[in-house]
């Protein structure tokens, strides 16, 4: 087994905490998502280091002798080496003392067997231990042999002190495309969502949406094992129906994890852009539910666009109040329909424009109404046209990724004569109405159009 790191940086600063704490008559093993990624074949680029033999208080001495030490894990036996992606702790034993993440008892127990210390970790695959210096694999609950078999199983009866636990193999099972052990999800349907602070359950879900390989999976088991029921948003997907001839592939729920998946194989690489278009193709269709009819025999969902802005909101607000995610999410469930709408009809340049205003970034929709698409097996994927064409209007327009902006401003009006007052905004979003109409498209043309709104006499030269 030979460890790929992802710099020749976190490599070399691995051998000196190595080195280090052999000196002290320590033991270093690499550990947890390191050694899962190894076996993968995939480079370790977060690595979680476990030092046995040394106690806490002298092993932040020595290792602060080399490195720049963040404290922010030492509550739980864990520091951080600035400036490298490398964790470092102390094998610990924990007790559950009350709810949440946080209710536990942390005792750092240096002498712990590596045997011991597997056992308070969350899944067998990342219960495997790798000594550096004699190249020996610790797996003593079979981690390996589950990551091979592809298969997600709780390393042990501590494992139900921490329900996050239940959301980090949502993540865990979509990132690697991992099956979930019976006993397992026979476990976690047991716990509770307690008290668990909003930022760590954004984290798995974050996880699930810009590492996911088929989000379906992690959704999926969050079903089997009935913690949907913390999310009754998405729980109000199973079993709500939709007209066959244009999803046969099911209800709205499967409908939603083909979306998912579809969006996971098309992600872009920006965490921010992947994050806003995962949650908008999420949460798509949660105004179906509250919308859907049966009409002379055919299903119709009229008005699940709008409809679906409440339980979207209600939704994100269980996992954040990031104010910039709802501001940047909204607009695309709102507005999901709209390319194809626009396609259909073959709406003119001032449909485009009012749309990148309400939309926010028309690229963003794109990307969301494409997995709208995608996500209706057995019907063939036709490429999205629409989309491809909104796309185009919209660069010829330099609306792809902004909202248009507004061409006369409020120095233009002072320049004209007038005085700041109430009446400035009323002037200014005439004048804006009149731009994305493409009534004029440059200052020149917003002043002009302001002097006949005005009836201002000529001979004004604005701006350049």
């Amino acid at each position: 087994m030979k460890l790929v790191f992802a710099s020749s940086e976190t490599e070399a600063a691995v051998a000196r905490v190595v080195g280090i704490a052999r000196e002290a008559g320590g033991r270093t093993l690499l550990v947890g998502g390191t050694v899962r990624d190894t076996l993968l074949g995939l480079p370790a680029r977060e690595i979680d280091v476990e030092v046995f033999g040394i106690p806490p208080h002298r092993l932040l001495e020595i290792l602060g002798a080399h490195f720049t030490l963040d404290l922010v894990g030492k509550a739980f036996g864990v520091v951080k080496l600035r400036d490298h992606p490398i964790d470092v702790s102390i094998p610990r034993r924990e007790s559950k003392r009350g709810l949440g993440h946080k209710g536990f008892e942390i005792r750092s127990d240096p002498d712990l067997t590596p045997e011991e210390a597997a056992l308070r970790r969350d899944f067998t695959i990342n219960a495997v231990a790798f000594d550096p210096l004699t190249g020996e694999r610790i797996d003593p609950l079979g981690g390996a042999r589950d990551l091979e078999a592809r298969i997600l199983r709780h390393a042990g009866p501590q494992f139900a002190e921490d329900p996050l636990r239940v959301l980090r193999a949502m993540q865990l099972a979509a990132r690697f495309d991992l099956a979930v052990a019976k006993e397992t999800v026979a476990l976690c349907s047991t716990l509770d969502l307690e008290e668990l602070p909003r930022e760590r359950i954004f984290e798995e879900w974050k996880k699930l949406l810009l590492l996911g390989k088929r989000p379906s999976l992690g959704l999926a088991f969050l079903r089997e094992a009935a913690w949907i029921r913390f999310f009754p948003e998405l729980a109000a997907l199973i079993g709500c129906p939709q007209d066959p001839e244009w999803h046969p592939e099911g209800d709205v729920w499967i409908h939603t994890l083909h979306c998912m998946d579809a969006f996971a194989g098309e992600r872009i690489g920006d965490a921010l852009e992947d994050l806003v278009v995962g949650f908008g193709v999420l949460c798509h269709d949660l105004g179906k539910p509250s919308t859907t009819v049966s009409e002379g025999g055919r299903i119709r969902s009229p008005g699940h666009e709008p409809g679906g802005l409440e339980p979207t909101r209600r939704f994100l607000a269980r996992l954040t109040d990031r104010r910039d995610l709802f501001e940047a999410v909204l607009p695309l469930v709102r507005h999901h329909l709209r390319p194809d709408e626009l396609y259909r009809t073959e709406a003119g340049d001032a449909a485009v424009r009012r749309l990148a205003r309400s939309a926010g970034r028309i690229d963003r929709l794109v990307r969301v109404a494409r997995a709208d698409r995608m996500g209706r097996p057995p019907l063939p994927f036709d490429g999205f046209p629409a989309g491809t064409w909104l796309l185009e209007r919209a660069e010829a327009l330099a609306v792809k990724d902004a909202v248009p902006r507004p061409l006369v401003m409020g120095r233009h009006l002072i320049a004209l004569g007038l005085e700041p007052g109430p009446r400035f905004r009323e002037i200014l979003d005439r004048c804006y109405e009149a731009q994305l109409d493409g009534t004029f498209d440059d200052p020149d043309g917003g002043v002009r159009y302001v002097r006949n709104l005005l009836g201002l006499p000529d001979g004004f030269e604005s701006e350049r």
